[in-house]
């Protein structure tokens, strides 16, 4: 029984994982080419920052990143 707990939790937890890992591949495909042109200064600031830069610029945003900011409430 506790065996069977362990393993329905890491079977969970592994999917969590692999699905926002699958997420931030459609993220980076759909907005990594609108990050480098225009959030280059923040770049190297995490992700809160260039999150914050497509925002600022959605207006000139590929229509791919806008939709893919659209499908995460941003």
């Amino acid at each position: 029984m506790f065996m069977a707990r362990i393993l329905i939790i890491a079977m969970t937890v592994f999917a969590a994982s692999a699905a926002l890992a699958q997420d931030r591949v459609r993220s980076e495909a759909a907005c990594g080419r609108d990050a480098s042109r225009f959030c280059k200064k923040v770049i190297d600031d995490g992700d809160t920052a260039i999150l914050g830069c497509l925002k600022q610029n959605r207006a000139r945003l590929r229509p791919a990143c806008v939709r893919q900011l659209q499908a995460h409430g941003h």
